[in-house]
């Protein structure tokens, strides 16, 4: 089984800081793209940021700016340094990877969410 578990999410005011970790476990073979989504009470889950495994990263536009994606191979985690926050950032935060595992083809995997507040 893969697992992909968060961290770093909490209660921030606006313009503060906050960085998320996602780290995937299992028995993995290779971790494609790994990506960050969110969801607000009464919307649709939306992309947050993708980077892939050569590091190309992608955002939406409204955090373009003020979010960076990375990645550290070597511990199977992708990371969310959050900047600026507003409070129309405030949703759940779900990690996101595309993973091959020992004995299974390649699938996407989720993590929990973690909850990201802004609010003063």
């Amino acid at each position: 089984q893969v697992q992909l578990v968060e961290s770093g999410g909490g209660l921030v005011q606006p313009g503060g800081s906050l960085r998320l970790s996602c780290a995937a476990s299992g028995i993995i073979l290779s971790i494609y793209n790994m990506g960050w989504y969110r969801q607000a009470p009464g919307k649709q889950r939306e992309l947050v940021a993708v980077i892939s495994s050569g590091r190309s990263t992608n955002y939406a536009d409204s955090v373009k700016g003020r979010f960076t994606i990375s990645r550290d191979n070597a511990k199977n985690t992708v990371y969310l340094q959050m900047n600026s926050l507003k409070p129309e950032d405030t949703a759940v935060y779900y990690c996101n990877a595309d993973i091959r595992r020992l004995g299974a083809p390649r699938a996407d995997y989720w993590g929990q969410g973690t909850q990201v507040t802004v609010s003063s």
